[in-house]
């Protein structure tokens, strides 16, 4: 080989070299990107398309069947007052109980005629009180010493356990809704002159786990029969006793059915199939997930129609921060969509009303994407994040559009993600579960507390109830103790 070559080699090698130090600062800059957005950036996933001729796409008119035209209107209206006037103040609920106190003048008013009074409110607190329940059964001696008469004790939660259902519904609302851990109830107990061992606060809260068994287990036979449901998992750290120091990360499963508004958490030590493959045993319907592969397998079945997250595509094309003139197009585009959605949920359609709306203006612009992302495809390099972003969508294109062929489907999956936001506040909390018996006791807990919410119930006064009548409950009626079903009366 002459120098001649080996300069030459040593050029087109250094050119290569330098090319690829180049792609891996233009990678590094926007993982900084990335980050930067992620620490300073908006956490709303709302995008304002800056085209103006898309404009006319998020008309309400698009809706509209008479094709009438618009017109300007002008109105007056009252000038709003002056901050430095004053500022209105919130009414206090009428559900309050009112206390009142009678002011008198200092004066004597003795023969003076009341034309009117002055009534002042002011919002009042005073702290949780701690009362003991005495059952006092008076003993009777029967005739000609035939034995005793005395009245039978009901039925405690805990047998034999000192905790009345308040307590136990204070402290389970406590750890598993308000976040605090129990020490901190403990401690604040305390305050109240009533000093609990840590072993029997835990202990009251594995009983109360077992008392509620059959009702949680009831709300697992339910989302196992619906025909559409939603579901996510999220991460948990909990204590490994076979590793000293550390924690293994375990899973949250959450299956939601939007139709009905109830939610149904499990637990598992592993991500993997085996983590949901005992619930999805008896599942037959639409499984609407985010693509990971787990579901993949399962929305694989002929028994089970899979959909997909228009959200989770979403998030691909946010982060192709390269490209901004096709990110800002696919966002734009993925908007339209999401701006129907909105105008559907405010006009409070029927299932049928919704289908019939989305195929006339969802699916045509679905459409246009589909050509769109054919022609992006062969435009970026499959390894830059345009590129990956473009191949999801339509690696989970079918799944994607099937929220047009029924009503009750949602274009995305984030109404499940927001159910499991309770878990995410839990964990700044108690940053870990302490083994996975007490996680699959947390998954208990938010399962029955996240459905009193879902009902509109006080998860507190839901618990109280559920405590108070299970242990004399018909288990051939657990649907009467189900939070959609309890009468607001009653509790």
């Amino acid at each position: 080989m002459t120098l001649e070559n080996l300069l030459q080699k040593d050029k087109h090698q250094l050119a290569e070299e330098m090319l690829e130090m180049y792609h891996e600062l233009q990678h590094k800059k926007l993982e900084l990107d990335e980050l930067k957005r992620m620490v300073f950036g908006t956490k709303s996933e709302r995008f304002i398309s800056t085209n103006p001729h898309q404009q006319v796409l998020f008309d309400d008119s698009k809706f509209s069947e008479t094709g009438s035209e618009t017109e300007a209107i002008h109105y007056t209206r009252r000038k709003v007052a002056d901050k430095k006037a004053g500022h209105g103040r919130n009414l206090l609920p009428d559900h309050l109980p009112r206390v009142d106190h009678i002011i008198e003048p200092e004066e004597d008013v003795s023969g003076l005629v009341q034309i009117g009074e002055l009534i002042s409110e002011e919002l009042e607190y005073k702290p949780a009180e701690l009362y003991v329940n005495r059952y006092i059964r008076p003993k009777y001696a029967k005739a000609d010493g035939e034995g005793v008469l005395v009245g039978f004790l009901p039925n405690r939660p805990i047998e034999k356990g000192i905790p009345g259902p308040g307590l136990l519904a204070h402290i389970l609302t406590g750890k598993y809704v308000d976040h605090q851990p129990l020490y901190r109830q403990r401690q604040i107990f305390k305050r109240h002159q009533v000093d609990i061992a840590p072993s029997s606060i835990d202990g009251w809260v594995a009983r109360s786990f077992d008392v509620l068994i059959p009702v949680y287990e009831r709300y697992r036979l339910r989302l196992q029969a619906k025909d559409y449901l939603q579901v996510d998992e999220t991460p948990v750290r909990v204590q490994d006793p076979s590793v000293k120091g550390k924690t293994h990360t375990g899973y949250f499963w959450v299956y939601y059915s939007p139709p009905d508004q109830e939610v149904f958490f499990d637990y598992h030590p592993s991500r993997g199939r085996k983590g949901t493959a005992a619930f999805f045993e008896k599942f037959r319907g639409s499984l609407q997930t985010d693509g990971w592969k787990v579901y993949e397998y399962f929305g694989a079945r002929e028994d089970i129609t899979a959909l997909h997250c228009m959200a989770h595509a979403r998030r691909y094309f946010e982060k192709a921060a390269e490209s901004p003139e096709t990110r800002n197009e696919a966002l734009s585009r993925i908007a339209q969509l999401y701006h129907i959605e909105e105008d559907l949920r405010k006009k409070e359609l029927c299932p049928d009303e919704i289908r019939e709306l989305r195929l006339k203006h969802s699916l045509p612009l679905l459409q246009e994407m589909k050509s769109w992302l054919d022609e992006q495809l062969t435009k970026h390099l499959p390894k830059s994040r345009m590129g990956i972003a473009v191949a999801y969508m339509l690696s989970q294109w079918e799944g994607l559009i099937r929220y047009c062929d029924d009503g009750r489907y949602q274009i995305d999956n984030n109404w499940v993600e927001n159910k499991i936001r309770p878990v995410a506040l839990g964990r700044k909390n108690w940053l870990f579960a302490g083994s996975h018996i007490g996680a699959q006791r947390s998954a208990l807990f938010y399962t029955l507390t996240s459905n009193a919410k879902l009902a509109g119930l006080d998860p507190y006064r839901y618990l109280k109830k559920l405590i108070s009548r299970i242990p004399d409950h018909p288990m051939n009626k657990l649907d009467e103790l189900l939070a959609h079903n309890i009468i607001l009366k009653d509790i």
